[in-house]
């Protein structure tokens, strides 16, 4: 394979690991303001508002992060009925006709994506509760992670590429 895709690759693999290590890191934030808003509802009674809508929206961004990663290092859900008994290049040759549906649901969901976005945007849109959040940040890390997820697509497509034709990328 040429230079500037083995650099693509790796470069993106790189960005999916880091965002993925910092998806992960999110799980310890999400305790953290879980155990603030115990502490403060059980044991001084001053309940705030605004932690469950945290959580909720962190957890968002914690699937919506993790998706580059999963993609990467293979470990999505698949249906393994056919797939376990195919040979490498079978295999490869398989995952680039389900990368192809991948890369258009992904096209789909960003059109979507870019759309609700310029909608919240435009309105200042905002969560209907006592703490009254904007959307906007969430809906923008929404765009930003089908962007990546979608060059994470494109770089198993390569790799796959790679394996058809008997090369290796890494």
């Amino acid at each position: 394979m040429k230079t500037a895709i083995r650099k693509y690759v790796k470069f993106i693999d790189a960005i999916s690991d880091y965002v993925g290590y910092l998806a992960a890191s999110l799980i310890f934030f999400m305790g953290g303001v879980l155990m603030f808003d115990a502490f403060t509802r059980n044991v001084i009674n001053m309940p705030v508002h605004w932690a469950i809508e945290l959580t909720q929206f962190t957890l968002a961004a914690y699937y919506f992060m993790g998706g580059p990663i999963s993609l990467k290092n293979n470990e999505h859900v698949r249906m393994d009925l056919f797939y376990g008994n195919l040979s490498e290049r079978g295999k490869a040759k398989m995952d680039l006709v389900t990368i192809g549906c991948l890369i258009f649901f992904l096209g789909v969901m960003l059109v979507g994506s870019i759309s609700s976005l310029e909608y919240a945007i435009a309105t200042n849109e905002r969560r209907f509760s006592i703490w009254n959040p904007s959307v906007i940040p969430i809906k923008s890390l929404m765009v930003v992670c089908l962007v990546l997820m979608m060059l994470q697509a494109f770089s198993l497509v390569f790799k796959h590429i790679a394996t058809l034709r008997g090369e290796t990328i890494e």
